[in-house]
């Protein structure tokens, strides 16, 4: 009889249990899809990073001095740890490099230009032939293959033989170049270490040319005297997983130290692969941890939502459990009913909810955000989700039965005395409870502030989830709406005193029963104003996220794109650079720039110098970020510029003749119209009359253009010369025309460099500047003050125009300081300084995607592109950046759902209580429309203090922590600093739509009361 008793018990409520069932089935159904997206993404972003790490994150290379007796050891050695690190063998290569080898020819010398041999695994693979063949092993003659940039420069040539000795080892070595080969990528990571391989050439003290590259065993036989071999493993990690990452760190981490403890003192291992393994376990981690927010604001939610259904089945019931206990029910027989109904509506939720957490997470692979980072989030049922979702389901079948437990004990006329009205404050309320949890929320947010992150080292020392920072969200959004319980009773009063005023009915009498019972509807409101504060703080945390991903790229990047390479090359020179940029499809504005590390007043800092006149179109400063505008910086900045003699027309040659009372190394500095400055070497000046002939075109570059006019800026002698020389310019002539040749002598002597202008220097002041505000605390100045500071070692007078929070392209934290490019140059001119040269071009563009394409189809002119809408993609496209908005979303939508689930069950409850009570009024000619006013302002007063109070609630949440919990990939702070963005028109349409749904629903109750009112008069 106990089964079908409790069926038939249970289907006596159909409405209550039916809602109990809903709100059990969408809580286990969304919590499990949250466990499922959380676990997803934290696999997908482990994926996504490691798919897209470069070479230099995820190499690790080993390198020893090795001879051709010791390195078959030293190799077995290495490959044997480095296959214990990985459990299983990566993909290795070996690489060697000779000592010098002495250019044919050059041998009796002092200085020879000299040569370098190599060997590389598997170059075949990562260049491709010109002309000729790959060398091969064996024979008297070595057979060695050299790239195009180094045939380029030493003259060697396919079918060439040649001889050559060492510097360290004279026996001879017959050479024979059997192939050029060009490299696939010269400028990529792989050859980041390999600048003699790239160049063909490095010039310094000795020129060395090469390395021609023989295969291993050749190398081994010749040229492997005490000679430094080098091993990179690139592992595939592609199916790493988050639990891995720590345990991988930790083995590459101990290569080295293993190495050395197996006999190969000289191994040094290197890779920066240990410390991104820990980075993006911390990551994963916060990523995961921060996905926890949302599920408990959920989990709250659903346990007020079922606790709500709970307690008015309760109520309907404590009659009927009066009676069973006045005729010898005992609270065990009362506890088993009770909890057999309880879980009749919970188990079905168990089961069926694994299975539909797979179809929620589609509808999240329709986010933009996940689209965008092309994750596909395609969880399966497991035994996990099966844990949680009876977990949660016996949770909830708890919370179901608690409060009929609680009543159990009462007897009939217990419950007949204690039915009424009850008083106007809630248990809760009376214990001050809400006080409390408030302390602890505030708790819980301000370590949240504090650690920014809800993860923090455990006793063990270890990271970990510290979980009253991963509540705090939830902890204030439930105190704030209990402290907005509060004022319901105070509300209700002034509305029925406002209301009793008025002549019509159904105000009146809507506002006094409200004011009657305000407990009635606190209930409802608490739910209600819970369910908006979490979508309005959803919708927040979505918005703030996407346009802190904006600014980063902004900050990043600096402008629309940023070009960054060596100042010349041989392909596009110093002065040729800057035309072919500036034609780039869809460019509107370039100008170049210094950026480069320097010390200020003995701190490290980011100098940019910048043309401030072009800064209002390029610079990309975040308003918030200084009280100063951006054109307001631009026209502050510009300051006095160096003197300059134009040379008239688009010459070819320029001819400088001098006169010179000894040797002199000649410098000469000049500049094209676009502002870029070249120092120029003009050779070692004899004693005597001199005369030297500049090829201005080869300034260009092979494919450059200069844009005209040229002109001249200085004459410079960086090395001093032994003694006292004088020097006079004597001519100057273009094409073979002569010019006006301006009064320049020049006394050098050994105690400094000399610089002397072409134009005279006008009078220059302070260097206006813009400072970080940690480095204008330093150096104790304000916007608007003059001061002194040492810039490179050499102090001067500074003027600060503004203060900036932090300054685009720089690191977090990072002090900096702008200049104006063209003023910058004229003070180095001023202080006998050679000119900073051109180390990047910054672009402005509608669209950057036309230029990008064009930069990528000339890879020769070495030149690497930071855009701004790539560098937005990418972190947007980050699965563990981005992860947090789909679980909002989720939560979002089941907060809604559970909102409108108990305003309609309380709503439709309420007024079955009341069919009587209407039905009288209805009989004594109240109107359906003053039915319908009646209830309006009842469920009105619900709605709108809900609205109100969930909205005045999120803003305070979402100051307090969306801010705190927008972190980066790698779960570290935001450069700049996250800024809440509340998106208001998509807010104020979610409250219009719930609102619309809130009355949808007070609409078809009063026309079902209607119905119900015009059969009692007929019964009557």
């Amino acid at each position: 009889m106990r089964g079908p008793l409790v069926v038939k018990r249970a289907f006596s409520e159909p409405l209550l249990l039916l809602a109990a069932f809903g709100s059990i089935l969408l809580a286990t159904t969304t919590l499990v899809a949250l466990t499922m997206y959380a676990s997803s993404i934290a696999d997908a972003g482990v994926r996504r990073t490691m798919e897209t790490a470069s070479y230099h994150q995820t190499a690790a290379t080993i390198s020893a001095p090795v001879t051709a007796r010791t390195f078959p050891a030293i190799d077995r050695s290495v490959r044997a740890e480095l296959g214990r690190a990985y459990a299983g063998q990566p993909a290795v290569t070996t690489s060697f490099r000779s000592d010098s080898y002495v250019m044919p020819g050059q041998e009796g010398q002092e200085r020879p230009e000299l040569l370098r041999f190599g060997s590389y695994d598997g170059l075949d693979r990562h260049a491709k032939l010109v002309s000729g063949a790959w060398p091969r092993a064996g024979g008297d003659v070595v057979e060695a293959a050299i790239s195009l940039s180094a045939a380029s420069a030493s003259g060697l040539k396919a079918g060439q033989e040649l001889s050559t000795e060492g510097r360290l080892d004279p026996r001879p070595v017959k050479v024979r170049v059997v192939g050029v080969f060009q490299l696939n990528d010269p400028f990529g990571e792989r050859w980041a270490g390999e600048p003699l391989l790239t160049r063909g050439a490095e010039r310094g003290e000795f020129t060395s040319y090469g390395p021609l590259m023989v295969a291993r065993e050749t190398f081994l036989a010749r040229f492997a005297t005490n000679v430094n071999a080098t091993w990179t493993a690139v592992p595939d990690l592609r199916t790493l997983t988050p639990e891995q990452l720590r345990p991988l760190a930790g083995a590459i981490g101990q290569v080295g130290e293993r190495l050395k403890e197996g006999g190969c003192a000289t191994c040094v291992a290197t890779s920066r692969l240990p410390e991104m393994l820990t980075q993006l376990g911390t990551a994963s981690l916060v990523a995961r941890s921060t996905m926890l927010i949302p599920v408990l604001q959920l989990l709250l939610l659903a346990a007020y939502a079922l606790m709500l259904t709970a307690r008015l089945l309760a109520d309907h019931r404590r009659m009927e459990v009066a009676l069973l206990r006045s005729r010898g029910a005992g609270t065990l027989r009362l506890a088993t009913l009770a909890g057999g109904e309880a879980l009749l509506v919970a188990l079905p939720c168990a089961l069926v909810a694994p299975f539909l957490g797979p179809p929620m997470l589609a509808l999240v692979n329709q986010l933009p955000w996940i689209k965008v980072a092309g994750v596909r989030l395609g969880a399966a049922a497991d035994l996990g989700s099966f844990l949680v979702s009876f977990g949660v389901a016996l949770a909830a079948a708890v919370l179901l039965m608690l409060p009929a437990l609680a009543g159990a004990r009462r007897t009939y006329v217990e419950e007949q005395s204690a039915r009424g009205r009850g008083g106007g404050r809630g248990l809760i309320e009376r214990a001050g409870a809400d006080l409390a949890l408030l302390v602890v929320a505030g708790l819980a947010i301000w370590q949240l502030q504090r650690y920014g992150a809800p993860v923090t080292t455990t006793a063990a020392g270890e990271l970990g989830i510290d979980p009253l920072i991963i509540s705090g969200p939830a902890l204030a959004l439930l105190t704030g709406g209990m402290l907005g319980l509060r004022l319901v009773p105070r509300v209700s009063k002034l509305a029925e005193r406002i209301a009793s005023r008025r002549p019509t009915l159904a105000p009146a009498l809507g506002a006094w029963q409200v004011s009657r019972r305000p407990l009635k509807y606190a209930g409802p409101a608490l739910l209600l104003t819970m369910a908006i504060a979490i979508g309005i703080v959803s919708i927040a945390t979505a918005a703030t996220w996407r346009t802190s991903q904006l600014d980063q790229a902004r900050h990043q990047a600096g402008t629309d794109l940023r070009l960054s390479g060596p100042p010349d090359g041989p392909e596009l020179g110093a002065l040729g650079r800057g035309t072919a940029f500036a034609a780039l499809p869809g460019v509107t504005a370039a100008a170049p720039g210094f950026r480069g590390q320097t010390e200020v007043s003995g701190e490290s800092a980011l100098l940019l110098g910048v043309d401030a006149g072009k800064l209002d179109e390029l610079f990309q400063l975040r308003p918030d970020l200084s009280a100063q505008s951006v054109g307001e910086m631009s026209r502050a900045l510009a300051g006095p510029q160096a003197g300059k003699l134009d040379l008239p027309g688009q010459p070819a040659t320029l001819t400088l003749r001098a006169r010179s009372d000894g040797a002199l190394a000649l410098r000469l500095v000049l500049s094209d119209a676009l502002g870029v400055w070249r120092d120029l070497p003009l050779g070692v000046l004899k004693a005597g009359e001199n005369r030297i002939e500049v090829n201005l075109k080869e300034l260009a570059g092979r494919s450059g253009k200069i844009t005209y006019p040229l002109s001249l800026r200085s004459l410079a002698v960086s090395t001093p010369p032994a003694g006292n020389v004088n020097l006079t310019l004597t001519g100057l002539s273009t094409d073979g025309r002569e010019l006006a040749t301006p009064a320049i002598t020049m006394n050098v002597t050994g105690s400094r460099p000399a610089v002397v202008p072409f134009a005279p220097l006008p009078a220059l002041g302070p260097l206006p500047v813009v400072l970080t505000s940690d480095l204008a605390t330093s150096l104790k100045l304000r916007a608007g003050q003059t001061g002194r500071a040492a810039i490179d070692r050499r102090v001067l007078d500074i003027k600060v125009v503004a203060v900036v929070d932090t300054m685009p392209t720089s690191a977090a934290g990072q002090p900096a300081v702008l200049a104006d490019w063209g003023t910058m140059q004229a003070h180095e001119l001023a202080a006998m300084q050679l000119p900073r040269p051109a180390t990047e071009w910054w672009l402005a563009a509608g669209d950057t995607a036309p230029a990008v394409t064009a930069l990528g189809a000339r890879p020769e002119w070495d030149v690497t592109p930071l855009d701004q809408r790539e560098v937005a993609a990418r972190l947007q496209g980050d699965p563990l950046a981005s992860g947090l908005q789909g679980a909002l979303m989720l939560g979002f939508g089941a907060a809604l759902v559970f909102a409108a689930l108990g305003f309609l069950v309380n709503a439709a409850v309420a007024a079955r209580e009341r069919t009587a009570e209407f039905a009288i009024l209805r009989a004594l000619g109240v109107s359906s429309r003053q039915m319908f006013g009646l209830l309006a302002i009842e469920q009105a007063f619900v709605i709108g203090l809900s609205l109100a109070a969930g909205t005045a609630l999120a803003l305070v949440v979402g100051v307090l922590v969306v801010p705190h919990i927008v972190l980066t990939g790698q779960a570290s702070a935001v450069t700049p600093g996250v800024v809440l963005d509340i998106p208001w028109p998509a807010t104020l349409a979610m409250l219009a739509g719930v609102t619309a749904v809130l009355f949808a629903i007070v609409a078809g109750l009063a026309r079902n009361l209607r119905r119900q009112g015009l059969g009692l008069r007929e019964e009557q």
